[in-house]
C-alpha cells in the first residue's frame, strides 16, 4: 500500500494545542503570577474560558464578522470582557492595564509537547515545515524561540487576511509555497481544521493530543481504515517516519 504522505513536500502545522500545550502552560503561569489571595482561584477554568472566547472570536472573524486579525489584541479584548463578567469581576481590581498586558503575553511563552521540538527538527531535514496558525506573527516567532520550534516559514492569519477555517488562509499558504495542494499536508489536533484543508486538496494528519478533542480520538481514523484523514498519529516522530528524505 502506498504511503499516505507520499509526495508531500511541505507540512503546515496548527500551533495551539497541536504543537504547544496552551492549557497547561497558561493555567500554570496564571497561578504562579497570581497574588497570594488568588492562589485558590480555578485558573484552569479561567484558561479554558479564555480559550473558548478565542475560538468564538476567530470563528466570527473567519465568517466575515467584526474583530481584530491580531491575536494579541483579540486575547486582550476577551480578557477585558472576562474581567467584567460576574464570574471573574472580583479579580479585576488586581489586574490593571500593565498586568493585563502581562497576562496576554503569557500566550507567547507556551511549552511544546514532549515530541514537538525533536520531531520538528527531524522533519525539517526532509521537508519544508511551516506554521498555519491563527496566532499573529510576533506571537508565533516568540513561541518558536521559547520552545525551540525550527520553522522554515511562519504563516499566520494576520498575514493571510483572516482566521482559519476561512479558505483564504489555506489557499494563501499554498500559494506562497509555490506547490500544488496535494504536496502540502496540514497537521492539526482539530478535525475542523483538517476538513477545511482537505477541501482544498491538502493531505491531512490528525495528531491526538490530551487537551484537544479527547472525546473524538477513538473515532478519528485514517483513510486506510475507512476514515477521513490521511494519517493519525500520537507524535511528530510518527510523521517523520512517513516523510521522504
Amino acid at each position: 500500500m502506498a504511503d499516505p504522505l507520499a509526495g508531500v513536500e511541505a507540512y503546515l502545522f496548527d500551533v495551539f494545542g497541536t504543537v504547544v500545550d496552551w492549557y497547561g502552560s497558561v493555567s500554570r503561569s496564571l497561578k504562579e503570577s497570581a497574588p497570594a489571595s488568588f492562589q485558590d482561584e480555578d485558573w484552569g477554568d479561567f484558561t479554558k474560558e479564555w480559550r473558548k472566547g478565542y475560538m468564538e472570536y476567530t470563528r466570527r472573524v473567519s465568517a466575515g464578522g467584526p474583530g481584530s486579525n491580531n491575536a494579541d489584541i483579540m486575547h486582550r479584548e476577551i480578557l477585558d470582557e472576562m474581567f467584567v463578567s460576574s464570574k471573574w469581576v472580583h479579580l479585576a481590581v488586581h489586574y490593571d492595564d500593565k498586568k493585563r498586558t502581562d497576562l496576554v503575553n503569557l500566550w507567547h511563552q507556551l511549552h511544546g509537547w514532549p515530541d514537538s521540538s525533536t520531531g520538528l527538527h527531524a522533519l525539517k531535514k526532509r521537508a519544508i515545515i511551516c506554521t498555519l496558525s491563527n496566532g499573529n506573527v510576533r506571537l508565533l516567532v516568540d513561541l518558536a524561540k521559547f520552545s525551540d520550534l525550527p520553522w522554515d516559514v511562519v504563516f499566520s492569519g494576520e498575514l493571510l487576511g483572516s482566521y482559519k477555517p476561512n479558505p483564504k488562509v489555506y489557499l494563501g499558504a499554498i500559494h506562497h509555497l509555490s506547490l500544488p495542494a496535494e504536496k502540502c499536508a496540514m497537521v492539526a489536533a482539530h478535525v475542523y481544521d483538517l476538513r477545511e484543508a482537505a477541501a482544498h486538496g491538502m493531505k491531512t494528519v490528525y495528531v491526538r493530543r490530551a487537551t484537544e478533542e479527547p472525546e473524538v480520538h477513538a473515532q478519528i481514523k485514517s483513510k486506510a481504515e475507512g476514515g477521513e484523514v490521511d494519517l493519525v498519529v500520537d507524535s511528530f516522530e510518527e510523521i517523520v517516519a512517513h516523510s521522504v528524505p
